[in-house]
């Protein structure tokens, strides 16, 4: 379709389309994809209201920085956070790119507003100790030493090679037995290599030899008991049940163990650009908080420990 008649187009009819390029040639994950749904069908619900008429794609070139702020003012009025606001703007700024490419819809005013200030939650890992633990009290959770051995093995995965939740439970029996290498498809379809030490190898291949289910190629790899799929939140139950069994805050979740992964790496001597590789971060600043976090556990170790720091 010629650029100037696709301007034509409703604006729903080209939230599909991309919508249809997140789930197909960026192969996003279910929830991400809703998200993006649901963020753009309320930007295009709000423009029908504020332009008086449906939208079509024409009317996005036409609109103001006026228009895009008072968007976010009328957001921000029913009491949306400034994080949600910064993630809804950033669809909004995508679909805009992706419009620019398919259809060279051009808007400069959107490059004029500023996305809300908001203070980023920094990252709350658990101690190396508590890893340890966490890791060897799924020994004593349940009496099926299968599932015993599943948990070790997911956690593993989280803590040695900085998984999510998603990718670790992504994996199929074609990636066992896991090697010196595993090749994870993190968010936004990005690809990275991550090291496997041989202690997660070594729990990955006590699960698979207890499990009683065949593990199929193109099957998942871990299986819950009635042998479908593992899902994520079998595994937030297995963490919030084994933090209560050890004391442990409600911060030590399934992602804690990512974020000691990143933070216990740059303790001892790791590099930032390394670690940001390992995660799959898209950026450095993003990575950057781990170095944060560790500066500040250095410097309460300083002030408690350091003759000088003491005071009285």
């Amino acid at each position: 379709m010629a650029a100037s008649h696709a301007l034509t187009l409703p604006l729903g009819a080209a939230l599909d389309a991309f919508y249809a390029h997140l789930a197909g040639e960026r192969r996003l994950a279910a929830r991400t994809l809703d998200a993006y749904r649901r963020d753009l069908d309320g930007f295009a619900e709000f423009l029908g209201l504020h332009l008086g008429c449906a939208p079509a794609l024409s009317d996005l070139a036409t609109l103001r920085a006026s228009d895009f702020r008072a968007w976010m003012a009328d957001r921000r009025r029913g009491g949306l956070s400034a994080r949600s606001l910064a993630r809804e703007l950033s669809a909004v700024r995508t679909f805009f790119g992706y419009a620019r490419r398919r259809w060279s819809l051009e808007n400069a005013a959107l490059s004029l507003i500023e996305g809300p200030k908001f203070a980023r939650s920094k990252p709350k890992p658990v101690s190396e100790e508590a890893a340890r633990e966490l890791i060897a009290e799924t020994g004593h959770r349940d009496g099926r030493d299968w599932v015993q051995a599943r948990d070790s093995a997911i956690l593993f995965l989280l803590y040695g090679c900085g998984l999510r939740i998603s990718e670790a439970l992504g994996l199929t029996g074609r990636d066992h037995p896991l090697g010196e290498t595993l090749r994870i498809t993190g968010k936004g379809g990005k690809m990275r290599v991550v090291p496997v030490l041989p202690a997660v190898r070594e729990a990955c291949a006590e699960y698979v030899r207890l499990c009683p289910f065949d593990l199929e190629p193109a099957a998942a790899l871990f299986r819950g008991t009635r042998g479908g799929a593992l899902g994520a939140r079998s595994v937030q139950a297995l963490m919030s049940d084994l933090r209560g069994r050890l004391g442990l805050p409600a911060s030590a979740t399934p992602h804690a163990l990512r974020h000691a992964f990143a933070t216990h790496l740059l303790a001892n001597g790791g590099d930032l650009r390394a670690i940001q590789e390992l995660l799959g971060h898209a950026s450095l600043s993003t990575t950057q908080v781990y170095a944060d976090v560790e500066t500040r556990r250095l410097m309460s170790i300083y002030d408690q420990t350091h003759p000088r720091a003491r005071r009285g």
